[in-house]
């Protein structure tokens, strides 16, 4: 095992840990939140990190794979995984026509586009209650893998844990490709792509499908885990919570983003329990965020980490310098 990917696995196996530690499910089920907010949260690093593409409209790739596949499951009487199956691939056929309209533009633009979307399929949950239960959602949905026990809250944290190792193994992989690297020129200097031959959209268009594909991993877990979905999931405010969790651990980084995820999902778990007024505490936390760290809490810590070994003293001379070779002047 790389050193690189050393401290994913032992975090991966903490959390693994957790139902063996803990005689409460509310610790295990809160693990299940971190792994799922991680999986989102890393599909959404893949435009603001890579691409340099903020999006405010996030929350339709899990929303839109939630409503599919609790419709699929309780109205159109498919069974847990191939409903599952269904649901990914509409997404992604959604979200590949969302994204004619979307990588048409950049910076501002794409912000407000992003949002735009998400806001017209968030509206369409809300009011098309005979499809989509309206405001009061849809329930009754049922966990895959009949006999696996995925009822019981230790073993869906594992099948959480186990797509959040896909998901850094992919994700991790493709950074490192030519493809990811394209994407990340493409971020800094699209023109110049452009001039050297690089189709700057299509390249964009991998990014977006890719943050798709795992915005919509995320979605179902979501749907599975609470077995119910509602039009909450796909407001602004959840876009917005997901960008706070890359902004906050690191944009860019592999690590930023499960630490992020960790961070608001203990913030709005944890705090709410001891003060009424936890949001305040969550806006607090991002602002001190960015004015001590403003690229995120990874790049801060490495920076950190960097700065104590420049601060090491140099080693002293050694004998050899000391001890006057044979035959020297005195």
């Amino acid at each position: 095992m790389s050193a690189r990917a050393l401290p994913f696995a032992l975090a991966l196996v903490a959390m693994a840990l957790v139902p063996l530690v803990s005689t409460s499910p509310f610790y295990v089920n809160l693990t299940s939140q971190v792994a799922i907010a991680a999986i989102g949260a890393l599909g959404l690093n893949v435009l603001v990190g890579h691409a340099g593409l903020n999006s405010l409209g996030f929350a339709v790739f899990p929303g839109l794979a939630a409503y599919l596949v609790a419709w699929l499951s309780t109205v159109g009487g498919f069974d847990p995984v191939p409903a599952g199956l269904l649901a990914l691939a509409g997404t992604l056929l959604v979200s590949a026509g969302f994204a004619l309209v979307a990588l048409r533009t950049t910076g501002l633009g794409f912000v407000m586009i992003t949002m735009a979307l998400c806001q017209i399929v968030w509206g369409a949950a809300y009011r098309w209650t005979s499809v989509t239960g309206g405001d009061n959602g849809l329930s009754g949905i049922a966990r895959p893998g009949a006999g696996l026990g995925l009822e019981r809250p230790e073993v869906f944290l594992w099948l959480c844990l186990c797509v959040l190792a896909l998901a850094l193994l992919q994700l991790g992989r493709f950074f490192d490709s030519p493809l990811g690297v394209a994407l990340r020129g493409s971020r800094d200097q699209p023109r110049r792509m452009n001039a050297v031959g690089y189709d700057v959209w299509r390249i964009r268009f991998v990014a977006w499908m890719l943050a798709a594909a795992w915005g919509a991993a995320a979605g179902l877990l979501y749907a599975w885990y609470h077995q119910f979905v509602s039009p909450h999931m796909m407001a602004v405010t959840a876009s917005a919570e997901v960008l706070l969790m890359v902004v906050a651990g690191g944009a860019g980084t592999l690590a930023g983003p499960l630490v992020g995820a960790a961070l608001v999902v203990l913030l709005k778990n944890l705090a709410s329990i001891w003060i009424e007024r936890w949001v305040m505490l969550l806006g607090f936390t991002f602002v001190v965020i960015v004015l001590v760290v403003p690229d995120g809490i990874v790049p801060g810590l490495g920076r950190l980490k960097g700065a104590l070994k420049r601060m090491r003293p140099a080693s002293g001379p050694t004998i050899s310098k000391l001890v006057p070779r044979e035959g020297a002047d005195g």
